[in-house]
Order: C-alpha cells, then sequence, then structure tokens
C-alpha cells in the first residue's frame, strides 16, 4: 500500500491547527488504498501552535527554532516526507481537506506526477471568488486576485505550463519527482520555483477543480505584496537559470 505524505507549514497558526489536522485525519482514504503520513512544521510561531500540535496524536512535529518562510518549511517537511506521494497543505482553513482525494487520485491512478488543485476550473468558485473581492478592503484583495492570475499568465507564457492556478497551495506530486528538484525558496516562492522547475524538465501539470475559502487579513492572511514581486522574479529567473 502506497503512504501519502501530508506536509503542513505552520506559522502562528494556534487558532486553527487543530480544526485542519482532525479534517485531515477524516478524509477516507481506503479508496484510494493509501496510508496517511501528516507532517506538521511549525515555522518558529511565536503563539501556541507548536504546543497545539503537539498534544495531536499521529502526527510528525518538526519545529524550526526561528521563523524562516513557508518555502523552507516545505523543504524541511520534504526531508521528512517518507510517502510515495506527497502534497502541501495550508494550516489555515482556505483548502478544504475533503478534497485531497480527488487532488492526488490523477497520481494514484497513474494519469499524472504532478497534479495542481485549481481555483478557477469550477464555474461556481469563480463565482465565489468575485463575491469575495466585493466585500471589505475590495482594492487589497482585488491585487491579489489580479496578481495571482498574471503568475499564472507569466507561468504559462514563459514554461508552455498551460495552467489556470499557479499560486494554489494544494500541489500533489510522485515523491521522487518532488524530491528530485533542487528547490531554494524560503518564502511564498515556492509555487512558481516549483512550477517553473517541473515545467522545465517538460512534467506535465495536471489540474483538477477544487473550492476556496480565502481568509481576509485580519483573520491572519500573511502574503504580501512583496510576495507577489518575488514570485514573478522567480518565474523569471528560473527560465534562464538553474
Amino acid at each position: 500500500m502506497q503512504k501519502l505524505s501530508i506536509i503542513i507549514p505552520a506559522y502562528n497558526e494556534e487558532r486553527y491547527i487543530g480544526e485542519i489536522i482532525a479534517r485531515i485525519k477524516r478524509v477516507n482514504l481506503n479508496r484510494l488504498k493509501l496510508r496517511r503520513e501528516i507532517i506538521v512544521v511549525d515555522d518558529g510561531s511565536t503563539d501556541r501552535t507548536a504546543f497545539v500540535a503537539s498534544k495531536i496524536n499521529g502526527i510528525k512535529l518538526i519545529r524550526h527554532v526561528k521563523n524562516s518562510g513557508k518555502g523552507a518549511a516545505i523543504r524541511t517537511g520534504l526531508k521528512h516526507a517518507a510517502g510515495d506521494i506527497i502534497l502541501i497543505q495550508d494550516a489555515d482553513l482556505e483548502y478544504n481537506p475533503a478534497e485531497i482525494v480527488k487532488v492526488v487520485n490523477p497520481i494514484v491512478e497513474r494519469k499524472a506526477d504532478v497534479v495542481y488543485g485549481s481555483r478557477y476550473l469550477d464555474p461556481v468558485q469563480k463565482a465565489r471568488n468575485k463575491s469575495f473581492l466585493k466585500k471589505a478592503h475590495k482594492n487589497a484583495y482585488q491585487l491579489f486576485y489580479i496578481g495571482g492570475r498574471g503568475l499564472t499568465l507569466v507561468a504559462n507564457l514563459l514554461y508552455n505550463a498551460k495552467i489556470t492556478d499557479e499560486a494554489t497551495c494544494y500541489k500533489a506530486f510522485r515523491s521522487n519527482v518532488i524530491k528530485g528538484i533542487r528547490l531554494r525558496c524560503t518564502r511564498f516562492e515556492f509555487c512558481p520555483e516549483v512550477t517553473a522547475k517541473v515545467a522545465k524538465r517538460g512534467i506535465r501539470i495536471a489540474e483538477v477543480p477544487i473550492t476556496y475559502n480565502p481568509r481576509s487579513f485580519e483573520e491572519g492572511k500573511k502574503i504580501k505584496m512583496r510576495d507577489g514581486i518575488e514570485a514573478l522574479w522567480a518565474l523569471l529567473k528560473y527560465r534562464f537559470f538553474d
């Protein structure tokens, strides 16, 4: 039976970490004949994230002494992942673990080696995205939305990736693929770096539609304009180097 490693990079997510792990544990992987491994990488949290996670049975907790960034946490998780398939799961509740089965299924069925969960393939979800943009602080969220779509466009132009959602959290990989890529990311540039390096190897990125429940900056969303600029630079840089 194959193993699925679920890597959760977490920084100051004490409010959500227990619930996201509980939801992951409720996912029925029997149909896919997968065993589950949950790896939480606490990225130097200053709240009780690590303490809450340490009280939960059946997970592997790894702690960074200081905050190093999401990309660094993912890289640490990859070093400890023993699964045949590896999936990235944010620590908040923006992405629904019930859809993990949908995301990893093409890999299990040997139809793909890399799968992204796209927030833009389902027309109902696309309508929800637009509705969220009309809420408080809409200008900030519109910039975030446009930035994500722009990065996808750049990824398609530079790498012929043929994807709709470069910045999605839900990315699943056959283990030998992701571990065969030398990652340098420390912050949110994990997404563009891994997209660039997968595409440069000629590996097709499959996509499946997923739902998405975006949280506000007041609720703890951490990505900033700086991260969008770094992501764009990563796409440009890795087109010609590394």
